[in-house]
């Protein structure tokens, strides 16, 4: 059973790291007007979905969330923040490109999430000597792939642009960081929401709810950027381009399943670690480890990391075998 969770942790980390390939075939939209409509499926439409397979027969979402407002407020509260990094988790991707841009994000979301969910949610218990130690190795794997991105820099320079349009590694690194801190309140938002369910929800649903909440919150820190970066660029006509929408929305679709994906699979593939209290306490560092890996796969597929010396390559590798270990010590320990 352990396995099979597991293994469906790692479905849903790869539709995520997949995620970002069908938002590449969006044509003649500005940067805002696609994120803004994919966001509607992945923050959303998906995740509402989800959520009503954990609501029993007689109840109802709004129903819970009425009854426990305090929990509720404070899980939408960090979703808000959560959005933040999901909004510059998109620009570090657009300054690094996927494989650099997620592995830094991922990396800071994985350390931090673990460390700060307990402390917000009144669990300090959790933190034990092996789960700092693995919080450590973590920081260490960041560094160790930020100095890739430094050597990849220097190793192709003109070339890093062409495969990255925009790529800044200054910039891009400030923007991952900031990212991976944000991002880690969707753990902590989870953490606060974990009432927010029913007895008789079946054990592989019972997290939806609060993923529901922590999205919305989301969605509405990057609705109001967009909207603003909408007027700012005068690109409002994006969403009147009649000729695209069809050919945008499928992949905008496509994208918001794909990123969803990782939740709904987190949810599934803690319902069948209950007998794993190691793991369970783990799984968001692994669902994070997995995406950091999934992603660098689709790096090297998207010849992000073309031109670079096998230094660079070796240095990579070396801090993503970094950030795996990191996920798994604490329970060798």
């Amino acid at each position: 059973m352990i396995l099979l969770g597991l293994l469906i942790i790692a479905i849903g980390a790869f539709c995520q790291s997949s995620s970002y390939v069908p938002i590449n075939k969006v044509r003649d939209w500005s940067w805002e007007s696609y994120w803004m409509v994919q966001g509607v499926f992945a923050w959303l439409l998906f995740p509402l979905l989800g959520a009503l397979l954990a609501v029993p027969s007689g109840e109802s979402l709004l129903g819970i969330y009425t009854a426990n407002p305090k929990e509720s407020l404070l899980t939408i509260f960090f979703g808000i923040l959560w959005g933040v990094g999901g909004l510059t988790f998109g620009l570090s991707m657009r300054y690094l490109g996927v494989a650099l841009g997620q592995s830094i994000a991922l990396g800071t979301c994985a350390g931090l999430g673990t460390i700060l969910t307990p402390l917000f949610t009144g669990k300090v218990g959790d933190l034990t000597a092996p789960v700092l130690v693995g919080v450590a190795v973590t920081l260490v794997g960041i560094a160790i792939i930020g100095y890739a991105g430094a050597l990849k820099s220097k190793d192709v320079g003109d070339e890093a642009k062409a495969s990255v349009k925009d790529f800044n590694f200054g910039k891009g690194i400030l923007v991952a960081l900031l990212s991976g801190f944000m991002s880690a309140c969707f753990s902590i938002g989870l953490g606060f929401g974990e009432n927010l369910t029913w007895s008789q929800t079946p054990d592989v649903f019972k997290t939806l709810p609060a993923t529901l909440l922590v999205t919305f919150g989301g969605f509405l820190t990057n609705a109001v950027y967009c909207f603003i970066q909408n007027a700012k660029n005068k690109t409002w006509a994006d969403y009147r381009n009649g000729s695209v929408w069809g050919r945008n929305l499928l992949f905008c679709c496509l994208a918001g399943v794909l990123w969803y994906s990782q939740f709904f699979g987190l949810s599934l593939g803690r319902g069948f670690l209950k007998d794993s209290a190691v793991l369970l306490t783990f799984s968001w560092c692994i669902l994070m480890a997995l995406n950091v890996s999934f992603s660098n796969l689709w790096g090297i597929i998207l010849k992000e990391w073309r031109g670079c010396s096998r230094k660079t390559i070796a240095v990579l590798v070396l801090g993503l075998v970094a950030l795996v270990v990191s996920c798994f010590l604490p329970q060798i320990l």
